[in-house]
């Protein structure tokens, strides 16, 4: 098995590269996507999230509302924390069941927004990290989640930062340019990652 750490800030693309590895033939576990499944209606995640935040947290069906539980926690590291010591071993355990469930020549790719910031840039075999300039990012958010600069400026804070990124990737995919180029990239990756040329990605990362 080959197990992939892939990271990147809010709007990199980190998305759209887990997805073009995943028609390559990864296998990609999605820790946002295990996120939103530990807060359907009825989880213990939930009901631990309500009693921290409030009621004000939820729509009127009873589900998460996740742009309201945002605003809370998002330029307030305290209540991010909060959130953080919920959300994050509740996570990490369903992680690691999905990850033992791997085929054992599965490519595993570990799509994780937090690697960095949460100490988890060691035990891969490589790390891929997404990448595009701040002003890219703002205006891509901002455009695709209707969301103000302030706003995506507190989610970037939250985050850690590009040279911090960078500073662990053994590749890089610059996000920057057209879809071709992206896909271009990702290819070339995919085709390191394949024939286990590691240590040739970590000067392929720095171009």
């Amino acid at each position: 098995m080959l197990r992939i750490g892939l990271t990147g800030g809010i709007g990199s693309g980190k998305s759209m590269v887990a997805r073009l590895l995943a028609e390559r033939g990864a296998l990609v576990i999605d820790a946002d996507e295990i996120s939103r499944q530990l807060v359907e209606p009825g989880t213990i995640a939930l009901s631990e999230i309500v009693t921290e935040f409030g009621a004000e947290v939820l729509t009127a069906d009873g589900r998460l509302d996740r742009a309201a539980l945002a605003k809370i926690v998002f330029g307030n590291p305290a209540r991010l924390l909060a959130l953080n010591t919920i959300m994050h071993p509740l996570i990490a355990a369903r992680s690691a069941e999905l990850l033992a469930a791997a085929p054992a020549d599965a490519v595993v790719v570990y799509d994780l927004p937090l690697l960095v910031e949460n100490g988890l840039a060691g035990g891969w075999d490589a790390v891929v990290v997404v990448d595009a300039p701040d002003d890219v990012r703002i205006d891509r958010v901002m455009g695709s989640r209707g969301m103000s600069r302030n706003e995506v400026l507190n989610r970037m804070a939250a985050q850690a930062s590009r040279a911090d990124r960078i500073a662990v990737a053994t590749f890089v995919i610059d996000n920057s340019g057209t879809p071709e180029a992206l896909f271009s990239r990702v290819s070339e990756v995919w085709a390191a990652l394949l024939g286990h040329g590691l240590e040739s990605g970590f000067s392929q990362s720095r171009r």
